[in-house]
């Protein structure tokens, strides 16, 4: 199996340098068709699509290409590097996933779990129906004229695989967005995932768990985290840091970057008909919020 890794602008580094090495012939490819790779980058590059990127290449267990391209800040003219620091965003819910299979594993919890097993606050959800017009909803919690929607009982309390396959409906981007994004605003600083993961049982599903997948950007993957963190005892970043980070020397992987390590991040821009100009920092978590979603950072 031949594996490519390309971050733009955001990716890539040294614990790829803890791996054995070879020369492409060795593995059975090419050294001339892997250079380009670079003539590729370089391409987007010039053309301002992105800044800059890291690639790797490895096959057969060995590294066989490794490098940086283009800028990790445009403003200062600093070159990309190999061991730049990027913002996983939603590539850190893989991580987040493997965690719970470990769990699974070691019989600590079953994905046909209900999410209320480990937070109460999730039993006996309701799904959000668009309010028709002139239409009289068959429910107890009857709405308003001009509301929305109005809430009916979920056929089954969300369980730990809607949450794994986006099949949830929770905070999916549906009828009850409005909900989801005002419950965001109203988190704290200081909030943990045990302070506001309950808050999100209140939330109204966009549809039957089970019945559609729609992803869920934040919350569904946070809420994983939370079940991690009751199911095994330890606070997330403890637990992802214990069973997977260090074990698999992945020693530049977190969720607050240490200070010392701050000049390692590459920037991040968003593309413009004026060109590429400088982004605010992705803020999904917080020192204290570990967002299983997508607050992680990490390198190559």
């Amino acid at each position: 199996m031949v594996r490519l890794l390309i971050l733009p602008a955001i990716v890539l580094p040294l614990a790829a340098a803890s791996l054995p090495t070879a020369k492409p012939e060795e593995v059975g490819l090419s050294t001339e068709r892997l250079q380009r790779i670079h003539e590729m980058v370089m391409r987007h590059v010039e053309a301002r699509d992105i800044s800059g990127a890291v690639t790797l290449v490895a096959r057969r267990g060995r590294v066989i290409h490794f490098e940086a391209h283009g800028l990790m800040d445009i403003e200062a003219k600093k070159p990309m590097t190999r061991d730049a620091l990027f913002r996983l965003a939603s590539s850190s819910k893989p991580i987040t996933a493997a965690a719970i299979l470990m769990l699974m594993e070691e019989g600590k919890l079953k994905l046909t779990d209900p999410v209320a097993k480990y937070i109460p606050e999730f039993q006996n959800s309701k799904v959000a129906l668009e309010t028709v017009r002139g239409a009289v909803p068959m429910s107890d919690q009857a709405p308003a004229r001009g509301d929305r929607y109005y809430l009916v009982p979920a056929n089954h309390d969300i369980i730990i695989i809607d949450l794994l396959t986006h099949t949830s409906g929770l905070a999916t981007g549906g009828i009850a967005n409005a909900d989801f994004q005002s419950l965001l605003k109203s988190r704290k600083p200081a909030d943990t995932l045990a302070d506001f993961i309950p808050r999100l049982g209140t939330l109204p599903l966009d549809f039957q768990p089970g019945t559609e997948w729609r992803y869920s950007g934040l919350a569904g993957f946070d809420t994983l985290g939370r079940i991690v963190e009751v199911a095994s005892g330890l606070p997330l970043d403890q637990f992802l840091r214990q069973r997977l980070f260090e074990p698999l020397g992945m020693n530049d992987t977190w969720f607050k970057v240490p200070e010392k390590e701050a000049a390692r991040m590459a920037n991040i821009y968003r593309k413009t008909p004026n060109g590429l100009e400088k982004g605010a920092p992705l803020a999904i978590g917080t020192p204290v919020y570990f967002s299983g979603a997508g607050g992680l950072t990490s390198t190559a």
